[in-house]
């Protein structure tokens, strides 16, 4: 695929299939066509799963003052309680796709769900040690699910690929949205319990593994792979050693950075000039939803282009302009900033997405690339909540963070010009 015009139509920015050099046995094929079978089953499993894919995420932001009281923690340390889930975003995509050879994805995803509800409760448990630790296995299965749900789509509904996708994603983001407006109230609900407000999206985890389970079964079948394929021309090179790939890459990184900055320390920026908690997770909710209008509107004009060049500028402006206003006129512009924000990230991350495919020249490149760009980009991007509630702890103020954001928006820019030509890796 060199053209964005003349893409394969199976060449879709969130679908690279974990399974993809995996023929499965006879009695595999007549599992899955049994599993097929039930539409209506599968469409309730993914958007059960889909739901919780950044629910463990939100839910944790607006909460984040009572937590670093609970346990006497600095601004650094309070960071860890974000950048931890993210850091192992990154280490979980390493193993996501091997899992899924060996066991199937239905038994993985499944397995995922168990992981992340058990994750959330140990979060709660009241030492230090645990809400770490919470947070790792947290980060495990988020990654298990984000590398593994997309795969599932593509191949169990090839020709509805696109709008399968505009499911998963949607139900994501709306996951996302209603927990973070709903922490605050919840923890209000519960006799000012922070932790009974994080517990109880264990709940969300565990009606989700349950709708999974049917699948499982179905697709039992499928366990014990006996036929894999081999492509018929490998790479020529690594994309490890590509310059473009690497381009890719950061641009993916940084702008996952960007956004896990304000995961984990928007609410905490509108408290800390003011603003009540309840209408701080409301704002923040807002954000994630107009995360929608930028996630499904760049990756449709960006496959119409042969250079993505003018996206690239018009992402990271809105990013920075955001951030600026964060900085100026964070209270009284919340509600604009919060706006701006949102397509800015939104449309980010589906053109970060959308490049993986664009600029590579096959499957099994594309596959690779995703590999890189998903592992190094989240490593990256845990960097970002930690480093800003050092700086906040050390500066006594959001200034001096936000000021070091812009910086990475102008990184990103740079290597988001280059990332964007008309080239394949």
């Amino acid at each position: 695929m060199s053209r964005p015009d003349t893409a394969p139509a199976d060449a879709e920015p969130f679908l690279l299939d974990a399974e993809a050099d995996v023929r499965p046995s006879p009695r595999g094929l007549a599992a899955r066509r049994e599993l097929l079978a039930h539409p209506v089953v599968l469409l309730i499993g993914i958007v059960l799963a889909s739901l919780n894919m950044r629910a463990a995420l939100a839910s944790v932001s607006p909460l984040v003052g009572e937590i670093s009281e609970a346990f006497g923690l600095s601004s650094t340390a309070t960071s860890l309680v974000t950048s931890v889930p993210v850091l192992f975003l990154g280490v979980g995509a390493l193993v996501a796709p091997w899992l899924a050879r060996r066991f199937g994805t239905e038994v993985v995803l499944f397995c995922a769900l168990l992981l992340l509800g058990v994750g959330i409760l140990v979060r709660v448990v009241p030492a230090v040690g645990a809400l770490y630790g919470g947070g790792v296995l947290v980060g495990t299965a988020i990654a298990l699910l984000n590398v593994l749900m997309p795969g599932l789509i593509k191949r169990d509904f090839p020709d509805r690929a696109a709008s399968m996708t505009s499911v998963y994603t949607g139900a994501m983001i709306a996951g996302a949205t209603v927990v973070a407006a709903a922490s605050v109230p919840l923890e209000k609900a519960f006799g000012d319990s922070w932790e009974a407000s994080l517990a109880f999206w264990s709940l969300l985890a565990a009606v989700a593994a349950v709708a999974w389970l049917p699948q499982v079964l179905i697709a039992r079948g499928r366990t014990g792979h006996e036929v894999r394929t081999s492509p018929a021309a490998r790479p020529a090179r690594s994309v490890w050693r590509s310059p473009l790939a690497w381009q890719v890459t950061l641009f993916m990184g940084l702008q996952s950075l960007w956004s896990y900055v304000l995961i984990a320390w928007m609410p905490t920026i509108f408290t800390d000039h003011g603003m009540s908690r309840a209408t701080a997770g409301v704002i923040f909710a807002f954000n994630n939803l107009v995360q929608v209008a930028g996630a499904f509107g760049v990756p449709l004009l960006a496959g119409r282009m042969r250079s993505q060049r003018p996206l690239v500028a018009l992402v990271t402006a809105l990013v920075a302009a955001g951030y600026a206003g964060l900085m100026v006129a964070p209270v009284s512009g919340a509600w604009l900033w919060s706006a701006v924000l949102g397509v800015g990230q939104g449309g980010a991350v589906g053109l970060a997405l959308t490049l993986i495919v664009l600029r590579s020249g096959d499957a099994m490149t594309a596959a690779r690339l995703s590999g890189m760009a998903q592992t190094v980009g989240y490593l990256l991007a845990a960097a970002g909540p930690l480093a800003a509630g050092a700086v906040h702890q050390a500066t006594g103020g959001w200034t001096v963070p936000i000021c070091l954001v812009l910086g990475v928006c102008a990184a990103a820019l740079a290597v988001g010009l280059l990332a964007a030509r008309d080239r394949t890796v």
